[in-house]
């Protein structure tokens, strides 16, 4: 599952170019872009992404599995929809970017309590910034935060490790390095 999952996001998610062109969020510029949506989004890819993630927290007596919108949003969904087929049903949850200006103006939506284990997800970590941001409003509901796990690492910017400081399991399904093999690999073989 994990070398399909790596294919979709080389052919549809990943972008390369040999000057860094590619204006991150933080303001930076990279050499690599990945667009995880067209990956998070897609069928197969929610497919793999749900048993890839629920294989990853199986067994860690975890109550529910969310994240930042709109990162997080299908591999939580993704996720929960595996375990209630696998029988052990996790719940997804969302964390808004601020809090809503009516009702309870809560930052997380689902079913969710103070005390539960819960993990953290995401698309795409360069700084960790939005799953730090996630991990803090978890935090401030009273959910106790025991694993993140990430679709694409980008290896740069210390951003595992900027979030290894809040969390200590931090796991990711693919990284930049795993991506750039596969390029590369299919860039020689396209040469030939």
């Amino acid at each position: 599952m994990k070398e399909r999952l790596k294919q979709l996001v080389l052919d549809y998610a990943f972008q390369f170019s040999e000057t860094p062109v590619f204006k991150l969020v933080h303001g930076g510029s990279s050499q690599f872009y990945f667009n995880c949506k067209r990956v998070t989004l897609d069928p197969e890819g929610q497919v793999l992404i749900g048993n890839l993630v629920f294989a990853a927290i199986r067994g860690m007596n975890v109550k529910a599995i969310g994240g930042l919108t709109l990162g997080a949003d299908p591999i939580a969904n993704a996720v929960a929809y595996t375990s209630w087929l696998g029988r052990n049903p996790i719940q997804a949850f969302v964390v808004r970017k601020k809090p809503k200006e009516h009702g309870t103006a809560s930052l997380i939506e689902g079913r969710v309590q103070a005390g539960d284990r819960v993990v953290v997800v995401d698309d795409v970590i360069t700084t960790g910034g939005s799953t730090l941001q996630a991990i803090a409003a978890c935090r401030q509901a009273g959910l106790e935060v025991v694993k993140v796990v990430v679709l694409v690492d980008r290896q740069e910017m210390q951003g595992r490790e900027n979030i290894l400081k809040e969390v200590p399991d931090v796991e990711p399904l693919i990284t930049t390095e795993e991506i750039m093999k596969l390029y590369r690999r299919r860039d020689k073989c396209q040469s030939q």
